[in-house]
């Protein structure tokens, strides 16, 4: 068994970063995701390669996300002319779906919400809770992530959004 476990250590050991690095690494590419949106069919990053995409995880139960909600929305808003696309992708569990749809009418959530009750974009994303965010750009590049709520205060969002809207 100790010499198991020595093997075991100087595998380990001799890994680099580069071979465990996060899929979820902002630079580059992000994980192809595709979900169900709650109105019923399918959707998917791939198909929105040419938009801004900021990706929300987050929960009909989760205090937090409540408070970053409307600043989501204003984002939306202010900025879905430039190509820039909200995705609310909520990790209720399995039957909610209209739970979601009216924490959805209550917020005035008009971009889209996916619905992901096994959870996969957490584990593809590597998000360790919600509400986790993700921007990624018109190439498919994470250019900005952060776990936990979103304000407006945040500078590195603010300049990782305007960056990625204002590049083709």
């Amino acid at each position: 068994m100790t010499r198991r476990l020595l093997l075991a250590a100087i595998a380990v050991a001799s890994c680099t970063t580069a071979d465990i690095r996060p899929l979820a690494d902002v630079g580059a590419t992000a994980p192809d995701y595709a979900a169900i949106r709650l109105s019923g069919d399918s959707a998917s990053l791939q198909n929105l390669r040419g938009k801004v995409v900021l990706l929300n995880v987050w929960a009909t139960w989760c205090h937090p996300c409540r408070d970053e909600i409307p600043y989501l929305q204003q984002l939306y808003t202010q900025h879905a002319a430039e190509g820039f696309e909200v995705i609310g992708v909520s990790v209720d569990a399995r039957g909610s779906e209209a739970a979601v749809a009216a924490f959805r009418d209550e917020f005035g959530m008009t971009y889209p919400i996916w619905l992901d009750p096994d959870e996969r974009v957490q584990s593809l994303y590597m998000a360790m809770g919600v509400p986790a965010s993700y921007l990624i750009d018109r190439k498919g590049v994470m250019r900005w992530k952060h776990l936990g709520t979103m304000r407006a205060s945040d500078t590195t969002f603010t300049k990782a959004l305007a960056a990625s809207l204002a590049s083709n």
